[in-house]
């Protein structure tokens, strides 16, 4: 596994780095652990999302927030400072949890989950398919009670997508995000998993309390990623991002 800390200058630019890499260990077999934060906020809706059930489409137009749509499926997100990209490219085996959509999801959310946990010591749950979520306490009125019990608290979404020979599998990591702009840009997600129970943006995403550089080695001890990876594919990089991320007949195919 090698290692690639990489941000680039616009947002279109890191999802098309994301697909260009699946496409590299598609090809050659080469299988890199990405970072990357981008510098300004943008959403990111997934591959078969509709961006007007999703996103206040108004308020980002309003602000100049670019919409873009990457290339897994999963939720919509807001990224930007204080939220940690993480790109994972593994290739398929003969046999083994990687051989299904499913069994990549076990396999991958849970070595995350336990390297996370370590660092934060606390508990951290998959949540949904494809969620982290950390549990603490919390006061709900009860017949003018308050009586203290747990919820848990979504930092990170996560998906994959699959080519014949590899597999992308990237999330986001909430640190030290505004969480504020999640309210702001989104709108209340036409499907969310059991464990939201209603809850508004504002009450279900949280950060975690830890650094950037904590994160990062925390995910490279698990997956092994020590030797770094000098030679991006730019050129692929560059052609994804006009024919996919800058692309409106891509953003807009399953709606705006």
């Amino acid at each position: 596994m090698k290692l690639l800390d990489l941000t680039l200058d616009s947002p279109a630019e890191n999802l098309a780095c994301d697909e260009a890499l699946l496409d590299l260990c598609e090809n050659e077999g080469v299988e890199i652990l990405r970072f990357w934060e981008s510098r300004q906020h943008f959403v990111v809706v997934g591959y078969g999302n509709r961006i007007e059930s999703e996103v206040n489409v108004k308020e980002c137009q309003r602000r100049g927030i670019p919409i873009l749509r990457r290339c897994s499926g999963g939720g919509t997100v807001v990224q930007g400072p204080g939220c940690l990209s993480y790109n994972l490219t593994l290739k398929i085996p003969d046999s083994g949890l990687l051989t299904t959509v499913t069994g990549t999801n076990a396999f991958v959310m849970e070595r995350n989950r336990a390297a996370l946990a370590e660092l934060l010591g606390m508990r951290v749950s998959v949540q949904g398919h494809t969620d982290l979520a950390f549990t603490q306490w919390v006061g709900r009125d009860v017949d003018a009670l308050v009586v203290p019990h747990s919820r848990w608290f979504k930092f990170s979404g996560n998906a994959q997508r699959r080519r014949r020979q590899a597999i992308v599998f990237h999330g986001t990591i909430l640190y030290d995000f505004d969480l504020r702009v999640i309210s702001e840009l989104l709108r209340f997600p036409s499907m969310q998993p059991g464990y939201r129970e209603d809850r508004s943006h504002a009450e279900f995403v949280a950060n975690i309390p830890t650094r950037r550089n904590s994160i990062s080695a925390a995910l490279r001890a698990v997956w092994s990623a020590q030797q770094i990876f000098t030679a991006p594919p730019s050129e692929r990089i560059d052609q994804l991002r006009r024919d996919h991320y800058e692309n409106d007949a891509w953003t807009l195919r399953h709606g705006h």
